[in-house]
Formats: C-alpha cells, sequence, structure tokens
C-alpha cells in the first residue's frame, strides 16, 4: 500500500482505491426484473464508453474505512463545538428517534394529504410554537436554511413594498452584521448602506437617524449582535424604521440568548428567521440538512412561500397553494422536514421552562468563559455579554502569535477552533459561543486549553506558529486551496 494519493486527497482518503483488487465485492445487487432494452438506443451519446473506475473491496474494508474516518471527524457529541453565530449545541437522541417513525421517515413528499395527516398536524402547530417563542403573528417552515430563510425574509420585504408600489432601493445592515445580511439585500437588488456601530459595539439610534429616509425598506439587525451584546436601543431603532414606513429584519442567529426571555415581535421585529441547529437543537453542517423557518407579522403573510399547511374547518390539514402575492416555492418540497420533526420534539421535550433555562445557562456560559480567558487575551468590548463572548489576539501581538496560529494550536488540544477574524469591526478576533450544553467541567477544560496556548505563545511561539502538529495532515497552504482548489481525485495522478 503506497502513501501516492492524487491531487486533493490525501492517504487516508484514497485508502479504498489503493485497496481495490479486482473481484473484490462488498455487496450483491440482485438481478434486474425490468425487460432488458437498448441501451444505445435509448443512452444515444449519454452511454458510457466504459465503466466508472471505482474500488474493489470488501464489505470489512468499506465498514473500517468509514468507521475510521468517521473517527477523525470534529463533533459535538465528542467535544466542544465553540463556533461563534453558528456554533452547534448537542442534539439530543430522542429528538433523532422521533424523527426515525416509520410515519415521518417513510412519508414520500408526494403523498396526498389524506395520507399525512400526521405529519401536516407537526408542522401546524409548529409554526404557532415558534410564533409563540418569537412574538410573530405567522410562520413559514420552507427555506432550507437559516441563509434561504433570511432571503425569503427579503424577498417577502419587496413585495410587501411593490404591491404597495414604493420603489425602495436600499437596505441598511450595521457593520457587525454577519456576511449574509449584505448579500440577502443585494441579491434582491438593494443597495446595502452600512451603518456604524459605537464604541460600546452596539447600533445607536442617531447613527441611524443619519441614514434612515423614505427610500429605505429595510434594517437588517441581529440581537443579540455579533459581539455577543444586547442591542440596547433595539425598540428606538424599530420605532424610527417604522417612522419612515419601512421594516425591521430580525437575524435570528442568535436566538438562543432570548428564548423564554424576551421575543423580537415585541420589540418591533417584523420578519425573522430561526436557525433550527442553533435554537432548537437540529443537526448542522455534515449532520443537517438546515432548516431556517421565517416569523413575520400579519402584514407580510400575503407573501408567504406557497403552499401553506392550514387548519379547514372540519379539523384536517391541507396545503394552501391560493396565496396570489405569495413569493412562491422556495424548496422542492416542504422544507427539510427531518429538522422540523427534531425541533418540535425539542421544544415539546423541554417546555418553557426549559427553553428559559437554555438561555440562563447559554449566557451564563459564555460570560464564565470571558472571565476565564481576560487574563490572558484582549476584551475589544469589555463588559458582559450574552451568549457568546469575543477575545483577540492584541495580548499577544509581541509573540509573533496570530489568531490563525491559535486556532491551529486549538486543533492539537483536540478542540474545533472557534469562528475567527469575525467580526470584522474586531481585528484579530475569535468569536467563542459555548450554548447550554457545556458543563462547567467541559467549559474548564476549553478554558484551559486557550490559556496553555497563551502562555506557549511565550514560551515557545514556533511550536504555535506551525500548529496543529498532532493531525494526518499538517497545516495548509490556504491561499492555494483557495485560489486553486482541487475538487477531484482522479486515479493514477501523482501526488501534490
Amino acid at each position: 500500500m503506497t502513501r501516492n494519493a492524487g491531487p486533493g486527497l490525501g492517504f487516508e482518503e484514497s485508502l479504498l482505491f489503493e485497496q481495490s483488487r479486482p473481484g473484490r465485492r462488498g455487496a450483491e445487487t440482485p438481478r434486474s426484473d425490468v425487460p432488458a432494452v437498448d441501451a444505445a438506443a435509448l443512452l444515444g451519446d449519454a452511454l458510457r464508453k466504459r465503466a466508472p473506475e471505482l474500488p474493489e473491496v470488501s464489505e470489512v474494508e468499506v465498514v473500517r474505512h468509514f468507521t475510521r474516518l468517521s473517527t477523525w471527524n470534529a463533533a459535538i457529541d465528542l467535544n466542544l463545538y465553540p463556533l461563534g453565530s453558528c456554533t452547534m449545541k448537542y442534539n439530543p437522541k430522542l429528538n433523532e428517534r422521533v424523527a426515525r417513525l416509520p410515519g415521518f421517515a417513510q412519508a414520500h413528499p408526494l403523498s396526498p394529504e389524506s395520507n399525512t395527516q400526521g405529519l401536516l398536524e407537526l408542522c401546524w402547530r409548529l409554526e404557532r410554537l415558534l410564533a409563540e417563542i418569537s412574538g410573530m403573528d405567522r410562520v413559514t417552515l420552507q427555506p432550507a436554511a437559516g441563509a434561504q430563510g433570511e432571503l425569503a425574509g427579503i424577498m417577502m420585504i419587496r413585495a410587501y413594498f411593490d404591491q404597495r408600489g414604493e420603489k425602495r432601493h436600499k437596505v441598511l445592515a450595521p457593520d457587525s452584521a454577519h456576511g449574509t445580511n449584505p448579500a440577502s439585500a443585494a441579491l434582491n437588488g438593494y443597495e446595502v448602506v452600512t451603518v456604524p456601530s459605537g464604541e460600546d459595539g452596539i447600533l445607536h439610534p442617531d447613527a441611524l437617524a443619519r441614514v434612515m429616509d423614505e427610500d429605505v425598506a429595510a434594517l437588517m439587525i441581529t440581537n443579540p449582535n455579533t459581539l455577543g451584546l444586547f442591542e440596547e436601543h433595539i425598540v428606538e431603532l424599530c420605532e424610527l424604521v417604522h417612522a419612515r414606513g419601512g421594516l425591521v429584519y430580525g437575524d435570528g442567529a442568535n436566538l438562543n440568548a432570548l428564548l423564554g426571555v424576551a421575543r423580537p415581535g415585541d420589540m418591533g421585529i417584523d420578519v425573522m428567521h430561526f436557525n433550527l441547529h442553533k435554537t432548537f437543537s437540529t443537526p448542522h453542517g455534515g449532520g443537517g440538512p438546515g432548516a431556517g423557518p421565517v416569523g413575520l407579522t400579519t402584514a407580510l403573510a400575503p407573501y408567504m412561500p406557497r403552499p401553506v399547511v392550514e387548519k379547514t374547518a372540519e379539523g384536517r390539514y391541507a396545503f394552501d397553494f391560493d396565496r396570489p402575492h405569495s413569493i412562491g416555492r422556495l424548496h422542492g418540497y416542504h422544507g427539510n422536514v427531518g429538522m422540523l420533526i427534531r425541533a418540535y420534539c425539542y421544544i415539546l421535550t423541554l417546555g418553557a421552562e426549559g427553553l428559559r433555562r437554555c438561555a440562563e445557562m447559554a449566557v451564563l456560559n459564555a460570560n464564565y468563559l470571558l472571565e476565564r480567558l481576560r487574563p490572558a487575551y484582549h476584551v475589544p468590548i469589555d463588559r458582559p455579554v450574552m451568549h457568546e463572548c469575543v477575545i483577540s489576539d492584541r495580548a499577544l501581538a509581541d509573540t509573533g502569535v496570530s489568531t490563525l496560529d491559535v486556532a491551529k494550536r486549538l486543533i492539537d488540544h483536540g478542540y474545533h477552533p472557534p469562528t475567527i477574524y469575525f467580526p470584522l469591526i474586531v481585528a484579530g478576533a475569535m468569536m467563542i459561543e459555548p450554548t447550554e450544553s457545556e458543563s462547567q467541567e467541559g467549559l474548564d477544560r476549553f478554558a484551559d486549553a486557550l490559556l496553555a496556548i497563551a502562555r506557549e505563545a511565550r514560551d515557545d511561539p514556533e511550536t504555535v506558529r506551525s500548529a496543529p502538529h498532532h493531525t494526518r495532515h499538517r497545516r495548509l497552504d490556504e491561499t492555494r486551496a483557495a485560489r486553486r482548489p482541487i475538487l477531484r481525485w482522479r486515479p493514477g495522478s501523482s501526488s501534490n
């Protein structure tokens, strides 16, 4: 067995090809019961000229290969996953069990309504639970991710103004906004105007007032914001926008800090998305797919994506397609239903008191970490935080160790790095969100790792700068990977 892996594929990933031996099989396919056809006549030039180059390996080799790869992945089931603003909380296994019930897991997306009444009722009930939690009037479950939910919200805002005959051209976003905020606005044809935060890290009414006019369709704001700070002026900010006829989009990525404590709708938010993986514990990333329901006020309800699940006068559940002002369908079927089931289960399991406890523990955990890390790292906005905290590498500047180096060295300690270099308004930022899932002992282990790296930066900075050292691949050339990505491995290619 050689180590001559091809471009874009390391030794481990090419093992299946290298173990390949003619005639080995890991599965037997049953004889086809479909009548034979002339494939060449049917497919023409689309017919393959030769068989695909696939590895020929036994079942035990396949199982061992993928089991081994799974142990090399970072996962929330193995350790703290501290990605600020896009974190993962633990995925309760009860939720997984419910989502796998045959009536849910085997429901075909094109099944008639008469065969899926239970699933439709779950969607109808989940919409109302999310509306109650957020203080919104309606919720669409269709968007397949938080970013698509955000896009849907801005599409509804645009449809709202188009219906009114108002040609507004601008969307406002704070300088601490998630990158998807200006992207969603630009995709809808809006000019994005950045509003600067104050020195205390939050948005102030006077800064908003200077750019707010009748040409502004919406303000997009995250609360708590990406610095982990509560936007204290949120009610006044919403009133300023509404006074000029605009709407307020609430980026719901950080709703985990508010569960059961405060509701965005009560603050003046007109439309917002939910990240079910962040707030309601559904899998994310490789464990996805995602889901990004959107809450909205009654004024925006005519523009919701269609179809919408409604309860009929007879007490049954049906899809309502008769929505002439809808922005249309955003998902091939009716949303990523498996994620909706998991979120519904999570909400019912915890109840109102449990959800509030989640928010309280998330805030406590973030502040605890901040206090532990304060002696070794720079704290850009030195005040209590909500669900996440931001530190920077400024205190390590004299060692030559950067935020990227700290992140790479954390991998040697067994942790996925936090979000780095974001928010953009903090140089060398490290953004950490522990969620409520972690115990004090788990938080201490993570803090101890970061503190050990800070000490190492002074005693042996080169070890930090050249990290990671214990992974199967050393530090990659990230510039080259971004500019010259190799996305496919070809058998027989030489390694680079």
